[in-house]
């Protein structure tokens, strides 16, 4: 397939073996801004999607790029947990002037973990889904990137599998702030009482994880990542196409609690 363009917020689109029209566009409320879900920058877009233009494979290198502005760390070597962190692993390591090393391969016969019905069968999961390359770490201090930490399971077991591969230290850096919120927008976050920045645990969550250390990306890093490109292309157009643009925003109600809308019960 090629790309053509996005379908705009509210646009009603007729595709036929003939041509490709726009019925009509529901327009937002004036003044507010749109509220385009950042988790999909995130986490739940491929890489090579398009959204506002610009390519989430590009979003999460800036985010890897700004999380080593915002949390560097003496170490050896950047590594990434495959392969949804991959983008923002590159951009940290080539910030911090860091190798970037393949030390986890995914096993391709293993399915998803995060959605096993409990914890335990996700850890046992996540044991069978990697397979460590000890060569490549052995003796020296890791710095892991993830895109996400939502309840805290799937991470310990990987770092527990490296240090017993011979790491010397293993740091983790997340390219993305704590979830603390449910989401009412249609994506499935757990309970709040789930998500392990709402637990104690997350008042010491390195030693409760196994790690040396644990900083996540700020909220502003990623809502600047993510709008980098997008304030620089409607700086350079015209004016017409600003006002159609219409105000820039993004819902980060999972991470803040500030929902794009009011709720009501």
């Amino acid at each position: 397939a090629r790309y053509y363009r996005e379908v705009l917020p509210g646009e009603i689109v007729k595709i036929s073996r003939h041509d490709v029209q726009t019925l009509d566009v529901v327009r937002r409320p004036e003044g507010d801004p749109s509220a385009f879900c950042i988790f999909e920058y995130v986490y739940f877009a491929r890489p090579d999607s398009i959204f506002e233009g610009q390519m989430v494979y590009s979003v999460r290198r800036r985010c890897g790029q700004q999380l080593a502005i915002e949390a560097p760390v003496e170490a050896d070597l950047v590594s990434t947990v495959p392969e949804s962190a991959t983008p923002a692993a590159l951009g940290y390591a080539q910030k911090c002037g860091l190798p970037y090393v393949e030390v986890l391969c995914k096993n391709r016969y293993v399915g998803r973990t995060f959605i096993q019905p409990n914890m335990r069968l996700r850890q046992l999961g996540v044991a069978k889904k990697f397979g460590v390359l000890s060569d490549n770490f052995k003796g020296k201090r890791v710095v892991i990137i993830d895109d996400s930490i939502v309840r805290g399971n799937t991470i310990s077991p990987i770092i527990k599998l490296l240090r017993e591969s011979g790491a010397k230290e293993v740091h983790i850096r997340v390219a993305s702030p704590p979830i603390r919120f449910p989401c009412y927008m249609g994506i499935n976050i757990p309970t709040k009482e789930e998500l392990i920045a709402n637990r104690p645990e997350f008042h010491d969550l390195a030693n409760y994880i196994g790690a040396d250390s644990v900083v996540y990306l700020s909220v502003e890093g990623l809502v600047s990542s993510v709008q980098e490109s997008i304030k620089a292309r409607q700086d350079n157009s015209p004016k017409t196409q600003k006002s159609f643009i219409g105000k820039l925003g993004h819902c980060t109600a999972c991470l803040t609690g500030n929902y794009p809308v009011q709720l009501e019960w």
